[in-house]
């Protein structure tokens, strides 16, 4: 749970307010939906189904409330994303370190959201998940690909 703790000390003192919406973003099967009950309960769990569409979840964590909208990574939902995450605090871009295959889209659905002028100055963390599975990609050469 230390890490989380951490997660949420670091969004408090880059926004410094007690309310903020986040919208989680990526491909199918990143682990948005995993992130979001974790963050939300301290629990996992592996049995997840695929969001369709999205699912908004309030946690309050000490004296901050934040707003996750879960937005499913479908390719039909993709063109959701720009919607739901203008006017947010911060974008988390969530890759599957371990989903070779699909790195390459992943980038171009990166860099097509951030060439829209509407989200111009808003926050992105761009997450690596996955990275403990055997072939997952380093930090490093994520970072690179992205």
């Amino acid at each position: 749970m230390g890490l989380w703790e951490a997660f949420l000390n670091w969004l408090r003192s880059l926004f410094f307010k007690q309310e903020m919406e986040l919208s989680l973003i990526g491909l199918q099967n990143a682990g948005k939906t995993s992130l979001v009950n974790v963050v939300a309960t301290g629990g996992y769990s592996e049995d997840m189904i695929p969001t369709v569409g999205f699912n908004m979840k309030k946690v309050t964590k000490g004296n901050v409330t934040i707003k996750l909208w879960d937005l499913g990574g479908q390719p039909r939902f993709r063109s959701m994303w720009e919607r739901y995450c203008r006017a947010v605090s911060a974008i988390v871009y969530v890759v599957d370190a371990a989903d070779h295959d699909n790195l390459s889209i992943s980038r171009s659905e990166l860099h097509d959201l951030l060439s829209k002028s509407s989200l111009s100055g808003i926050p992105l963390l761009v997450l690596g998940n996955k990275i403990d599975k055997p072939g997952a990609l380093s930090k490093e050469a994520l970072t690179e690909q992205m």
